[in-house]
């Protein structure tokens, strides 16, 4: 990419932003109906899952040359959110059945 001002970079970073809300959005959908599929907060947590998840998103960085570390520390952050997010709709969906 070559850019020729600082607005264009920030432009061309608040379209990309937009573009992961969508994608994050669409996950949390995803989230939300795992949720129902969960016996109790151990399964919510699925620590094996996490690094499954964290593995693959390093191997893929690797390929397109982006530093592992970036990438995990992401993933690591949002799965951290989507966790919480996800034990909150499985409490609900446990409450309901109640």
């Amino acid at each position: 990419m070559c850019f020729s001002s600082i607005d264009e970079v920030r432009d061309r970073i608040d379209q990309i932003d937009s573009e992961l809300v969508k994608l994050i959005a669409q996950r949390a959908g995803c989230v939300k109906a795992a949720a129902a599929f969960k016996t109790d907060s151990t399964a919510v947590r699925a620590q094996d899952r996490v690094e499954q998840v964290i593995s693959k998103v390093r191997e893929r960085a690797a390929e397109i040359g982006l530093s592992k570390v970036i990438i995990e520390k992401v993933y690591r952050s949002m799965i951290d959110a989507f966790i919480d997010y996800e034990l909150k709709q499985h409490e609900q969906l446990q409450q309901e059945k109640a």
